[in-house]
């Protein structure tokens, strides 16, 4: 997902040798979510000893940051920054969605057909690999797939796959397995409020719509031309309608969470008001 107009400093590091976690084959009976082992992510002279102590809970367990939004507010750029400054797992949740998404479509698998998401559900193998930084890859069937899980089709198909509850399901219990061994920055649409609603620290991004298109056109320029901003408009509009009106789990902020506005404010700026709600206990 395209963020915010960045200042200084870039995306979290993806290393090419990092670890792979175990695979898991959702929907599987008797099966477990992969296990992996979170990186050390340096916090550097940008963390400091108050951000390192914040890792981790009063309780000591792992610190958890839930990051909500629709689509093309910034939530991804942020939660990495995020993560890498805490030295903790960053987890794209969106792209895991993504990633079996798209093992519906190469299978020839409807995605609005609730017995063709079940079998995408049982039959793709997403694994996630931890990288130095501490963030987590999706891979499906053992390869990258960025950044094809970005292109608008993906898309569309995705947020048409994730109303099914099979879908859900399957996901929501290997996101929480990593949270639970690790915690880390989780970044979605349902995490503060079913993914891990007990999260002490949620935030919710909202942004202009014609704002989000535009980054979401940005960044597929590249990769798709052809694809044209009033068609951006468009989908984004529909995946919005779509994902606030599911029946399971539907695009709302938790009570709880910060609201932020990203239509105006750059990455960083973004990413120390976090750290600051953080630091400060909330």
């Amino acid at each position: 997902e395209t963020g915010p107009p960045a200042a200084a400093g870039g995306a979290a590091p993806r290393g090419g040798s990092s670890e792979t976690a175990r695979s898991a084959r959702h929907g599987t009976r008797g099966s477990r979510p992969p296990s992996s082992r979170a990186g050390g992510a340096s916090g550097g002279e940008a963390g400091g000893d108050a951000l390192r102590a914040a890792s981790t809970t009063m309780s000591g367990e792992p610190l958890v940051v839930a990051i909500d939004g629709p689509a093309g507010v910034g939530k991804s750029t942020v939660a990495r920054r995020v993560a890498i400054r805490l030295g903790v797992p960053y987890l794209d949740t969106g792209a895991m969605y993504r990633a079996l998404a798209l093992f519906a479509l190469r299978q020839g698998l409807d995605p609005d057909d609730p017995v063709g998401a079940a079998e995408a559900a049982d039959r793709a193998r997403i694994d996630l690999r931890l990288g130095p930084g501490g963030s987590a890859e999706v891979l499906l069937d053992g390869s990258p797939v960025e950044p094809e899980i970005r292109s608008p089709e993906v898309g569309a198909a995705t947020s048409r796959l994730a109303v099914h509850p099979s879908v859900r399901a399957a996901m929501v219990a290997l996101q929480r397995d990593l949270v639970r061994r690790h915690g880390g920055v989780l970044e979605g649409r349902d995490i503060g409020t079913l993914v891990v609603p007990t999260a002490r620290f949620k935030f919710f991004f909202e942004a202009d719509p014609k704002v989000r298109a535009r980054r979401r056109h940005a960044e597929l320029a590249a990769e798709h031309p052809a694809v044209s901003l009033a068609e951006i408009e468009r989908q984004i509009a529909e995946r919005d309608e779509r994902d606030r009106s599911r029946p399971l789990s539907p695009l709302l902020a938790a009570p709880d969470a910060v609201r932020i506005d990203t239509g105006e404010r750059s990455a960083d700026e973004i990413v120390e008001l976090i750290l600051a709600r953080i630091e400060s206990g909330g």
